[in-house]
């Protein structure tokens, strides 16, 4: 299975917030409910997370759900690499 670089920038803006906020992968994944492997394929953009799933991370964060996703210059960034 080839990743899907947006799924890699997502998972690593994720696995910013979480160490920003002190958390560790397995400490998170049991706060949200989401077995850790499962989490961890998240992270390493292995797999395209439900929304009710981001909203869970968000909220046990305390941010909003939008500071999960990369910045838009950085989607478009990987959008162009995509098409050539």
């Amino acid at each position: 299975m080839q990743k899907r670089p947006d799924l890699i920038a997502l998972g690593r803006k994720i696995r910013a917030v979480r160490e920003d906020k002190g958390f560790s992968q397995e400490g998170f994944s049991v706060e949200v409910g989401l077995d850790r492997a499962y989490y961890g394929g998240i992270e390493r953009g292995e797999r395209n997370v439900a929304a009710v799933n981001l909203m869970k991370m968000a909220q046990a964060l305390q941010v909003e759900v939008g500071e999960l996703f990369p910045a838009l210059d950085e989607l478009a960034a990987l959008s162009k690499r995509r098409t050539k």
